[in-house]
Parts: structure tokens; sequence; C-alpha cells
């Protein structure tokens, strides 16, 4: 069985088989930190799994609002923070973080790519475009996933 395992001290996220590795990526975690509270912008800790993938059939680098794909004459959402190419929308399992979901807590493509490996986002946890479609192809929705400090 798969499962994901995100590191925010080594800003790394390893997709396993059973318990063996069999790929490492790096990832952004929040700028702000490990929480759960409601608008704290921190990546939540703990169980979870992934609830809903969403952009399976979009080219990379489409830009999401809301997990609808933009159109080209759309207009930007007004936040730094797109969210492109793919979505493992999270939820949590713990009830620390059983708010995970609401939250919009998910593992996503970024169109800062030179800001990966370092923390930077506003809870979620960024990939590089390739990586996030690389991956997203080969989980399944109830994937597990661990995010630890």
């Amino acid at each position: 069985m798969k499962s994901i395992h995100v590191s925010i001290r080594n800003q790394r996220l390893t997709l396993k088989e059973d318990e063996t590795p069999i790929r490492s990526y790096p990832v952004s975690t929040s700028r702000f930190g490990i929480g759960t509270e409601e608008g704290s912008m921190k990546t939540p800790t703990g169980r979870f799994s992934v609830a809903k993938k969403i952009g399976g059939d979009m080219p990379s680098g489409t830009i999401f609002q809301s997990r609808m794909p933009l159109k080209p004459s759309d207009p930007l959402p007004p936040t730094e923070d797109l969210v492109t190419s793919r979505i493992l929308w999270l939820d949590g399992l713990d009830e620390q973080n059983a708010n995970t979901r609401d939250r919009f807590i998910y593992i996503h493509g970024t169109k800062h790519e030179h800001k990966i490996g370092k923390p930077d986002s506003c809870g979620c946890v960024r990939m590089l475009n390739a990586d996030v479609i690389e991956l997203f192809d080969l989980v399944d929705q109830g994937t597990p996933v661990v995010i630890e400090a």
C-alpha cells in the first residue's frame, strides 16, 4: 500500500510503497509554522488521507480557483499563493486536525517553484508542478498521508 510522508523539518515529501521509499520530492510548507487553527495559514501535522484528487486531465501549470480550473481569459485570483497543475485535498484523521479539509489544505503545484525547499506557503504543501503531476498519477483517493514536524 502506498503512503505519503511529509517532513516539515526537511521540506521533503516521500512516497512509500509499504515502508519502502519509492519517490522523494522537495516541498514548501507554511512560512507561518505548524498549526491547525482556522485562518492561521499554518501547516497541520498528524495523520491525513487524500480526500479528493482534482485536475487530472488539465495541462501542467493550470491555475485553480476554488478547485476549479481557470480559463485563459479569466482574471487571476487576488493571491500570490496560486494553486497550479494538480490538487490533492487532504482530510485530517486526528482530533486536532479534523478541520484540515475545511481549511482547504492541499498538496499542490505552485508558480513559486524557486522557493521550493524552504517554508513559504500559506498552509498547504507546495510542490514543483512536474513533481505534483507525477505524485498525483501514483496515488489514489484515500491514500494515507503523514505530516510531521
